[in-house]
């Protein structure tokens, strides 16, 4: 059963940004060609310096081996620092079709849970974020 995978991360300060964005696109690429990833999508909300990734693996042991992987891994110690907001949601689908932003977000509200911060903003711990602005996104599609 095809496992969905939701991040949510806002930065503290527009000065992450230039760090933050070569790991991004480096992370989308090695997603695209890991093993068992099925589909994707990224959205970005730069006014509000935050990023959203959605996608969908064969099964759960793909996604977290992607996860504690290659760029992936060595960016993830550093959104302690660079983040404020942080949240992440995982469920298993009948298909590989990826929800809607909106739902998405639902489900991050209902199945999700805040990640470590060092310095959390007032709406990080009970997931109090704005809903997405749905302008800037982009699918991520297998390469393999």
């Amino acid at each position: 059963m095809p496992s969905i995978s939701l991040t949510r991360l806002r930065l503290c300060s527009w000065r992450f940004l230039p760090g933050f964005v070569p790991l991004t696109l480096r992370s989308a690429r090695q997603a695209e060609r890991a093993p068992g990833f099925l589909d994707g999508a990224v959205l970005g909300e730069p006014a509000r310096l935050t990023f959203w990734t959605l996608t969908a693996w064969t099964d759960e042991a793909t996604m977290r081996a992607y996860m504690l992987s290659g760029v992936h891994r060595a960016a993830m110690p550093r959104l302690l620092d660079w983040c404020d907001e942080a949240a992440v949601a995982r469920w298993e689908a009948a298909e590989a079709a990826l929800p809607g932003w909106a739902e998405a977000d639902r489900r991050l509200r209902e199945l999700g849970r805040p990640s470590k911060v060092r310095h959390p903003s007032p709406a990080h711990a009970g997931l109090r974020h704005a809903p997405p602005s749905l302008t800037r996104g982009a699918r991520l599609r297998p390469r393999g």
